[in-house]
């Protein structure tokens, strides 16, 4: 508990309390943003940042991640309830707070299993082609905001897309006009705050240029309504904290949400630990625990499932603006809930009139770095099986949507390995020059004996790849007179099942009928343990075990 907090300094009390504020201040926009992504009315943002940050600041590891609502988060959650119910209502609102318990659930039980140890079991092409198609469709999404089209619900992106090209001239010009200058805005402020700001308050100009979306929000409310233009607007938001209280679904409501949630919490704590390693490293700390991010994630979840609100994870823009405006400590992250919850005490009437024009530039600015194509070509260049998952990955989600393109791409990448580890690498070896390194016949320069074959493979031993080994051993042998003796070299074996073991066994068969021993040189301590207890070590006699290749080499072909 308090994780953060422990040993706490109080010359740090000033530089939590301005990032917690800038955070805070920032947040109440994107909050609301947020949940109109997400088809949900806008309090549901805000509520999104009280127990959730609470939470995560006395059980999270990171000192500066901010959690609460995200974009891509926002996005899966709008995708996984749609079709289950109208967005913006009441049923559509108990289905998102199910949906945050559901995630909060399945957080907490890859905790309990030591998921924080498995991180990268999803490759990083499947998270970036995931990323760069959501981002995407979330641009697409705001059209109706950015145009100031009434864009009825499609079926799919592309009817989306299509739609809006067939009926521009529905487009209010004074909202598009609108919506580009706030996207201008957004963009160029950073640019504009470097410019102007010298080199000697480096800090002050980072802090200002990701002050952007306050700007905007300020001259939307201030000087838009003056325009009178005929943009929709945000509309009343209920004052006050929100009653706590767990959503009433059945149980089919509640089973057709498991698979949404799951890779929503998959998703969620892969994007906040990647955030929070970032930062860790940029500010060259330690402490940083995976495993129990998954527990802090995991409760912040049911935090916000119970305060009506949403799946939440850690952000990567506010978490990037706390760290840059000082934050020491997750008491950033307190005060961050002190200013939300005042704003939601005594100002939501603010926010009544902001154009939600400006709240879709926000969004649109705010997913634009996550569309990464570049990502993509240079895993095809160096390997095209990294780059087939990032596109198939990519192209899921556009055509249907994150469920469909994140499930694809793992399926996809474990096919792929099992693929390449049932083939595996494997060379004939011989000694280079006169040391005792041995290298690929096929590459190198070296000595051998037409008595000995000697077989390195280059993978694990298992189901799959056992009888690809024996096939190449005797492919090879028909190829050769005079062969006595194979050695298998297992430097690079590190596990072996039953399978495998099987596979030894009858390959040891097939030589025995050939006149020809099996040996053995360089398995690990924890390989030979799995085969020692067996009756292995028996069968292969008069078939050796030999420490090094070199010693295999010298004593059976004498070189």
């Amino acid at each position: 508990m308090f994780n953060t907090l422990r040993n706490y300094q109080r010359e740090w009390l000033s530089a939590d309390l301005a990032a917690g504020l800038v955070v805070a201040i920032l947040l109440v926009p994107q909050g609301i943003a947020y949940a109109f992504l997400a088809g949900l009315p806008p309090q549901a943002g805000l509520y999104a940042a009280l127990l959730p940050l609470f939470i995560y600041a006395m059980l999270g590891t990171s000192p500066s991640l901010a959690v609460g609502p995200a974009a891509i988060v926002s996005l899966m959650t709008l995708e996984s309830l749609q079709q289950l119910a109208t967005p913006g209502s009441a049923e559509f609102s108990q289905l998102a707070a199910a949906l945050a318990v559901l995630t909060g659930l399945f957080l907490l039980l890859f905790y309990l299993i030591g998921l924080g140890r498995w991180t990268t079991f999803i490759s990083h092409s499947v998270i970036s082609g995931f990323s760069s198609a959501a981002a995407i469709v979330i641009i697409i999404n705001q059209s109706k905001s950015l145009t100031g089209m009434s864009v009825p619900r499609q079926e799919s992106l592309a009817d989306t897309l299509w739609y809006v090209l067939q009926h521009l001239e529905q487009a209010l010009p004074a909202v598009m006009l609108l919506s580009a200058a706030a996207i201008l805005l957004l963009k160029a402020w950073p640019s504009l705050c470097r410019m102007l700001i010298t080199h000697r308050w480096k800090m002050m100009s980072e802090l200002l240029g990701r002050s952007g979306p306050l700007v905007l929000i300020v001259l939307g409310i201030t000087l838009v309504p003056a325009l009178n233009l005929p943009a929709e607007i945000v509309g009343d938001i209920p004052s006050g904290l929100p009653q706590l209280a767990l959503p009433h679904l059945n149980s089919e409501q509640w089973q057709s949400l498991l698979p949404s949630a799951l890779l929503i919490a998959l998703i969620g704590y892969l994007e906040s630990l990647s955030v929070a390693t970032a930062m860790a490293r940029r500010a060259k700390t330690s402490g940083l625990n995976p495993n129990r991010e998954l527990l802090a994630l995991g409760i912040a979840n049911l935090g916000a499932a119970v305060s009506q609100a949403y799946p939440v994870a850690g952000g990567f823009g506010r978490s990037m603006v706390n760290q840059a405006a000082g934050a020491r400590s997750q008491l950033a992250g307190l005060f961050t809930l002190a200013g939300i919850i005042l704003v939601l005490v005594v100002a939501t009437s603010w926010f009544t009139v902001l154009p939600k024009a400006l709240l879709g530039a926000i969004i649109v600015v705010a997913v634009i770095p996550l569309i990464n194509f570049q990502d993509g070509l240079h895993a095809w260049r160096f390997q095209k099986s990294d780059g087939l998952v990032w596109l198939v990955t990519f192209m899921a989600v556009l055509a249907s949507n994150a469920e469909l393109g994140i499930s694809l791409g793992i399926l996809l990448s474990l096919v792929l390995y099992l693929r390449r580890s049932s083939e595996p690498h494997i060379a004939e070896i011989g000694r280079y020059k006169n040391s005792d390194h041995f290298r690929n016949v096929q590459r190198h320069q070296v000595s051998t004996s037409p008595q000995v074959l000697m077989i390195r493979v280059d993978e694990n031993l298992y189901f799959a790849n056992t009888h690809y080994l024996n096939e190449y051993i005797i492919h090879r042998l028909e190829q050769a007179d005079g062969i006595r003796h194979v050695v298998l070299v297992g430097s690079a074996i590190n596990h072996i099942d039953f399978n495998g073991y099987e596979g030894l066994l009858e390959l040891h068969q097939q030589l025995q009928q050939l006149n020809i021993l099996l040996h053995m040189a360089e398995f690990k301590g924890p390989v030979m343990d799995r085969l020692e207890s067996t009756d292995w070590l028996e069968r292969i006699k008069p078939g050796q075990v030999f420490f090094t290749a070199s010693d295999a080499l010298r004593e059976l072909g004498h070189v």
